[in-house]
């Protein structure tokens, strides 16, 4: 007699892992929207009795400023295209819900949106459900039960 192979998945906390896709939403929608607030570099005249020291590091706070400022535009920019990957990897239907729901600029409430849609209202729940499900997973921010890691 051979035994059978019992292979089991861990289980998703539900709740968790939608609150962690609406943080990536809101974020995508923050940073797509605005600009980073830029930190400004000093300009006056900075009086010392050290004398300055010649070495090939940058102390400048122009210098410093702009390369935070770059750092913080490619991080930006990852982001937005990390979220963008994933959105696009859904079906229609599930990224169309997710796009007009929290991507676009008018903001729109899930009764406007499958009454647009032309969809029941149970259905429309469903898909998103399914949306943030499949999205949790694309981006890789799917939160599992406590106790039971991850594959």
């Amino acid at each position: 007699m051979s035994k059978q192979l019992v292979f089991s998945l861990p289980g998703i906390d539900r709740d968790k892992t939608k609150e962690e896709v609406e943080k990536a939403l809101d974020q995508y929608r923050i940073l797509l929207l605005s600009v980073p607030e830029e930190k400004i570099p000093k300009i006056t005249a900075n009086y010392s009795l050290v004398p300055p020291a010649f070495t090939n590091e940058f102390h400048s706070p122009t210098e410093n400023a702009v390369i935070e400022k770059m750092d913080l535009e490619r991080e930006r920019e990852r982001y937005i295209e990390w979220v963008r990957k994933g959105v696009n990897r859904l079906r229609f239907k599930e990224r169309e819900i997710i796009v007009k729901r929290y991507l676009e600029d008018e903001e729109m409430y899930d009764y406007e949106l499958y009454n647009k849609l032309g969809m029941s209202e149970s259905k429309y729940y469903r898909l998103k459900a399914r949306a943030f499900y499949n999205l949790a997973f694309a981006l890789k921010i799917e939160v599992y039960e406590q106790g039971v890691s991850k594959l």
